[in-house]
Order: structure tokens, then sequence, then C-alpha cells
């Protein structure tokens, strides 16, 4: 009897971990996986648009190559196979980065970002560049959601949350100086995971405010999220926010057994009232299903000043990153980069030093919170995502988490009654990544166990 081939969304939909798995034992070639993604990309694509740069001969050239060397018995990498998408403010070698922006165009970096050495080391297969907002601020750009194309899929790492989502790629790598992986993750139904500020290096990627910009991934679920982020994490000399220490081990914590059933602490973000009725429904059943492993509780009120210390810092950095755009063609910049770099301008010097003092404040009272909890969970955005284009939703849940530099996940966990995904965040101890990965992972079993009973 001959076994049917699987169709290429429900082979995609397996995700990273499993793949990585039938790709490592020879089950799959990376040349059919590939050929799986290059499938849905030329169905889905012209409606969703998630992709910058897309060569599908260099993409099934570099899986030729991978399954080659496994044929000869040659080592193979952590990601080997996997076709991974890459945020186009990324820079790669030979091809295009062109940071979403006109003024960028045709601009291709003689070398390869940090990261993307890792993934080649690893044994990724680069698919091409994802779509990001222009400059990776927030006015949209063209991609599609791809549960329903008449709404946003947040922004600004667009393109890398709607490739995952629509099963184009198992994987991709986006960035956050706001909210820019969890929204997207949040809106488009996948797992995107904001690690410790300073994880991954920064090194080849357009800089907007670098107390702030970190780089994040998306998978299918949270060991898909771990598997990628393993590989990106180090040390690197020219990014000061990395430092030189042992590696965090993700995927073997993640895929690990806590050694305690987890406790989840619910918070009301301030900002609660802006979320819709759907999202605070969700959630609130949410910590009523979780019971004695879930408490309720209140942050003090500096997280209220938090999100205008973000914007202080944001602004006046993008103020100084952004100038050499200004300077070689101020009249084409977005209107809302142009807006932010005034507010940035204007921005007396005592308090963008003192807004870089919260960082430390808000984790020491983040540090009692954690004392009592593996992790905080809260909406991951304050609903759906918005129908049309005029803006790429809001952030008022992601940024705070973004300042305090603690890690962040948002899961697919909930859908609104028009069947569009809303994700649940929960947030982590800095440098307690493997840890929340862990409590992510555990939570989706716990979940999935609920809903067989």
């Amino acid at each position: 009897m001959v076994k049917r081939k699987e169709a290429p969304e429900a082979l995609i939909a397996l995700g990273a971990a499993t793949l990585k798995k039938r790709l490592e034992s020879g089950a799959l070639r990376a040349v059919d996986l590939t050929a799986a993604c290059l499938e849905v990309i030329a169905r889905r694509e012209p409606e969703v648009k998630a992709w910058a740069w897309l060569d599908s001969d260099f993409a099934l050239k570099q899986a030729e190559a991978l399954d080659l060397r496994r044929k000869h018995g040659k080592p193979i990498g952590p990601l080997h196979g996997l076709p991974v998408g890459i945020k186009d403010i990324i820079d790669t070698a030979r091809i295009p980065t062109e940071n979403g922006s006109a003024m960028d165009k045709g601009r291709v970096p003689k070398t390869d970002a940090f990261v993307v050495e890792r993934l080649k080391q690893a044994g990724a297969i680069v698919m091409g560049k994802t779509v990001t907002t222009e400059l990776a601020f927030l006015d949209s750009g063209k991609t599609t959601n791809p549960h329903n194309a008449a709404h946003t899929p947040g922004g600004s790492s667009s393109g890398s949350a709607a490739a995952v989502a629509a099963h184009m790629v198992p994987l991709a790598i986006g960035t956050q100086t706001g909210g820019s992986i969890i929204r997207p993750a949040s809106y488009c139904g996948v797992t995107g995971f904001k690690p410790t500020y300073g994880v991954i290096p920064r090194t080849g990627i357009l800089r907007s405010a670098p107390t702030l910009d970190t780089v994040g991934v998306y998978g299918a679920r949270a060991e898909d999220a771990a598997l990628l982020a393993d590989v990106l994490a180090g040390y690197c000399p020219s990014d000061p926010a990395t430092s030189m220490a042992p590696g965090p081990r993700l995927i073997e914590t993640a895929a690990s057994k806590p050694p305690l059933t987890p406790v989840l602490a619910f918070i009301r973000p301030f900002g609660w009232e802006e979320a819709e009725p759907a999202m605070k429904e969700a959630v609130e059943e949410l910590v009523t299903v979780l019971g004695d492993q879930c408490f309720e509780v209140n942050l003090p009120r500096a997280f209220e000043e938090a999100l205008a210390q973000h914007r202080t810092i944001y602004a006046a950095e993008m103020a100084k990153c952004y100038y050499a755009y200004e300077k070689k063609a101020g009249d084409q910049l977005p209107p809302s980069v142009a807006a932010m770099m005034g507010e940035g301008k204007a921005i007396p010097a005592r308090d963008y030093i003192a807004a870089l003092d919260w960082r430390g404040l808000l984790n020491a009272a983040l540090d009692e919170v954690f004392e009592r909890c593996d992790a905080i969970i809260m909406p991951a955005a304050t609903g759906p995502a918005p129908a049309g284009f005029a803006s790429t939703g809001n952030p008022v849940f992601n940024g705070v988490w973004t300042l305090c530099g603690t890690p962040a996940v948002s899961l697919p966990l909930f859908t609104d009654e028009a069947g569009m995904p809303m994700g649940l965040q929960m947030i982590g101890p800095s440098h307690g990544d493997g840890r929340l990965l862990r409590t992510a992972r555990w939570l989706e079993g716990y979940l999935a166990e609920e809903q067989t009973q």
C-alpha cells in the first residue's frame, strides 16, 4: 500500500520540533519540506503578501546541499533542513535588506547579521526576507492577516508572523522595540517569543532604539520557539547588550517537565479598560480554569508610568539612530517616524537619562512577584486584529515588558466569535527564559488535557 503524501499545510503545521526529528531521522528530506513551503507560498502569497524577497531556486539549492550532507554522513546542525523567514531589517549577505523603505531600495549587504550566521551554522534554510513595516515602526506594510485579509497582521514584524501563521514556513525571526513580536503573534495566531534583552545579539540589524531593541522568534508552539531562540542566543562583542555567559539552554529546559506544577499570577495591566470584551472574557475564563494554580496580583503604581518612560527612551534614541535617514531624505520619512523623531529631539537630556533608570526600578518590583509565581499572565493585545490598515494595532500591553527587558511569550489560545485569534501573554523574570518557555509548554499541555476531559 502506497503511503499517502501529507498536504503541505498539514506537514508544516506539525511545527519545527516535530519536523526536526523527521529531518534528522531521514523520514523527511529538506528538499521535500522546502518544496512544501514553496507550494503554500505560491498559493497564499498573492493575498497574504508576507515576503519582501524570495528566490525559490536559492531555497531549493540550500535544501539539496543539506540533504547531500546528511546522505554522506556529515554532522548536521540543530536546525538541519528547517526553512526560516527573516525580517527585512536583518542583514543577509548578497540578499536585499531594504528595511521596508524606498530610501533603502536596492541595498544589498556584504555580510550576514549575527543571527543569520547562526542560522547557516545550524543548518537552517534561509527561505527569504519577510515584510517589515517601514523602518520597523507604525505605518502598515503590504502584509495582510492570514485569517482575514481585511485585517492587519500587526507590526512591525508583520511578514514573519503572517508567514508562520499561513504555514509558509515553520519558523521566522522578528524584532521588538515596542510590541512588534508579541502583538503580531497574537493577531496572527502563532507563538511569538521575545527573550530577555541582550540574549540574542543584534549585530547587523537596523537599530531604532538600542536600549529597547530585542530579537525574537515565531513558531507554532513554545517548544518550536525555544528551538530557534536557543540557536540564535550568544555573545557578540559588537553588541554591548550581550554578555559572555553560558548559553541559556532554552530547548533543554523548555522540553523538560516542571519540577512542581507551575503557579501563575494574573494581572489586569494598566490600560485594562482598553481591552475588548472578548479578550477580557477569554483571559478571565482561563484564570477560572486554572483554579488554585493562578492568583491575581496588582502591580505597583510605578508601572502606570512605565509606558511614558518607554516612549521617552524610544523617541530620544530613534531621533539619534534615524538621523542619517532624515539628513538624506527627510521628506521621505514615514509620518509616524517623523513625528516620533520630532518628539525625541524635544526631550531634555535629564528626562532621557532618568528614564533609563526605570528598568532597574521595575525589575526590583517584579522580583517580589516572581518569588510567588513562575510567570505572569495577561492579554497579549487588547483584542483580535483590528479591521483595516490605518494602524498595526494597540501596543499598550507590550511596551512595559520591552522596557523591563523581561522575556515574554504570546500563546495562540483564544479566538473571538468571528474566529479571529487572540493570544495570551506570559512574562517571566529576567534571564528566566527557559523556565518561562517550560511553563508555557506546560500550559499548552494542561489546556489540551482539559479539552479532552
